[in-house]
């Protein structure tokens, strides 16, 4: 079979693909092996007619002209298992950095240090009472979706002492939350009583922008906004305004809703803590994700569909 890829990907993860030609020109692939960065377009598809299986490099899909997809019978694939954990490592470890304001102290140090001035007024004098910041033990964790990535991230923060609450479109079995002792609430719920809300559920047109001003306004002035799922799940404008304002107390991102534009505020506020798009990106997780790449390619080829992510 001859495979093409949007992204060069590490040869390592890739082995079990020996004997097929990789990396051919897109109008010769009979698959394509795509990444998040490099969308696949209706026209791209309409430009490989021999083209049978589409295997993202991802859990996320949103990537993808599904519609042109179906329209052609090409089969789509994705990567769920190796992001799980490397995600919600990300978001547990961006939740503590802008909790305990590591990133912000560590420019203002820098800056400090080498004496330029008019790069922010944080007093970075080693004293007592200077340089406060809030703790996450003892503290409540929103959990926006709730499935492999949020149960993940909810492990880690029931470790470090918090209490998980959890909005999910349909509730899980009483077993899953008994593991987590997760209380089941409403987004509302969510929300006014979360320290820390969390991100980690599948971008859908469904939910566009489902934190937007008036979510924004319901949630604790000394909240935390994270999110390690898709940009697009928040109104950046109305968070940049409310972070401005204090109607919140700080937000992580690792994910923008015009990716790779940043709304420019949001690079200029202290209280925010960015990071592009790296979820998943360490080299162990990348290589598994190119192992199952390959897993969903041979078993494609094998006519094996159960041993396939598949997603259409």
């Amino acid at each position: 079979m001859r495979i093409a890829f949007t992204t060069k990907l590490p040869a390592e993860g890739l082995t079990r693909l020996q004997g097929h030609e990789l990396y051919v020109p897109l109008p010769e692939a009979d698959i394509l092996v795509s990444t998040f960065d490099k969308p696949v377009t209706a026209a791209m598809i309409a430009s490989a007619p021999k083209l049978k299986l589409i295997a993202n490099f991802g859990a996320g899909y949103n990537n993808i002209d599904l519609d042109a997809c179906r329209q052609r019978g090409i089969r789509v694939t994705n990567t769920p298992q190796p992001v799980i954990e490397p995600t919600a490592e990300l978001a547990f470890a961006l939740m503590i950095d802008v909790a305990r304001r590591v990133s912000e102290f560590d420019r203002a140090l820098r800056v400090s240090g080498l004496g330029i001035q008019g790069l922010g007024t944080l007093d970075v004098h080693f004293a007592v009472m200077n340089n406060l910041s809030h703790s996450l033990y003892g503290k409540t964790l929103g959990i926006i979706g709730m499935g492999r990535i949020g149960q993940s991230l909810a492990r880690r923060a029931v470790a470090g002492g918090m209490t998980i609450v959890y909005h999910n479109r349909h509730r899980l079995p009483e077993t899953i939350e008994a593991r987590y002792n997760a209380r089941y609430v409403t987004l509302q719920t969510l929300l006014q009583q979360s320290d820390y809300v969390s991100l980690n559920l599948p971008y859908t047109p469904d939910v566009h922008h489902m934190i937007g001003k008036q979510e924004l306004a319901m949630m604790k002035h000394t909240a935390y906004l994270i999110n390690t799922a898709r940009g697009a799940h928040v109104d950046e404008q109305a968070l940049a305004e409310a972070l401005q304002t204090g109607v919140i107390a700080g937000a992580a991102l690792d994910v923008y809703e015009h990716e790779p534009r940043i709304t420019p505020e949001l690079l200029r506020l202290p209280n925010v803590v960015l990071s592009p798009h790296t979820g998943t990106g360490t080299w162990e997780g990348r290589i598994a994700m190119c192992e199952n790449v390959a897993d969903n390619i041979l078993a494609f080829l094998n006519n094996d569909i159960h041993k396939m992510n598949t997603i259409l």
